[in-house]
């Protein structure tokens, strides 16, 4: 679904990719990791058709990004880490704009009932949680039936219960058989989702495989931690103190 070749990009003297390939299953979760200033963000936005790159090639969806980057903008969806809504605007609103970008007619009630956010149909954008502006930022980047979804650090700021419900929500989209892409700085995130995940550091892509391979790797490395793990973590306490519901305040 996502096929990459030597892909490369610079800004001055700056090398931001550094000729890295890799590619992308139908219906995988994948997960492109590294510390700031690794080059993930480059290379997503090159993904997306929003920057041009020095050489290589990329395909998405099975268009050819650098020959068509208009193209493959109908064939992906995107939620940003922060979204900017139009002010005053209702959810189901919102969801009837984009749907009217897409050139789309869409049941904005069933969208927003798939993100549990049925009940907020009639409420303004500025009005909801964090939580579920995240959400609402999922519904519309679904509204287009995107083959591949671009998720860019969905959880920050979200508190154990949104987090947990947001990661259910990306499980069911890859259900229906959308290939999804996530960023993240959230291991235990990426660990629990990911089927496959990419270790970028310094425009390179150091690893590549999935997450229980690459650890096991670094254990048969002679690995170890001077202490041993902990059955449960805070994590854990907090949401066994609480609850697992969602909280709309």
């Amino acid at each position: 679904m996502i096929a990459v070749r030597d892909l490369a990009k610079r800004y001055g003297a700056l090398e931001a990719v550094r000729g890295i390939s890799f590619e992308v299953e139908p219906g995988e979760i994948f997960g492109l990791l590294g510390p700031n200033g690794a080059g993930k963000t480059t290379t997503v936005e090159i993904l997306e058709g929003l920057r041009s790159a020095d050489s290589g090639s990329v395909t998405v969806a099975g268009v050819d990004v650098m020959q068509d980057p208009r193209a493959v903008k109908g064939r992906i969806g995107v939620q940003l880490q922060a979204s900017a809504f139009p002010e005053n605007f209702l959810a189901r609103e919102i969801i009837d704009l984009f749907a009217l970008f897409h050139g789309r007619r869409v049941d904005a009630l069933a969208l927003l009932a798939a993100v549990g956010l049925q009940d907020k149909a009639s409420a303004r954008e500025e009005k909801l949680s964090g939580g579920q502006r995240q959400r609402l930022s999922l519904a519309v980047a679904m509204v287009g039936e995107p083959q591949v979804l671009f998720l860019d650090e969905p959880t920050t700021g979200l508190d154990p219960q949104a987090r947990r419900n947001l990661w259910a929500l990306i499980r069911t989209v890859q259900a229906r058989g959308t290939t999804v892409l996530l960023t993240t700085h959230y291991l235990d995130e990426a660990e629990i989702l990911c089927d496959r995940v990419a270790v970028m550091d310094g425009g390179r892509i150091v690893a590549l495989d999935a997450p229980r391979a690459l650890v096991g790797s670094l254990l048969a490395r002679g690995f170890s931690k001077p202490a041993v793990q902990q059955q449960a973590n805070l994590d854990d306490v907090f949401l066994d103190l609480t609850g697992h519901a969602l909280r709309d305040d």
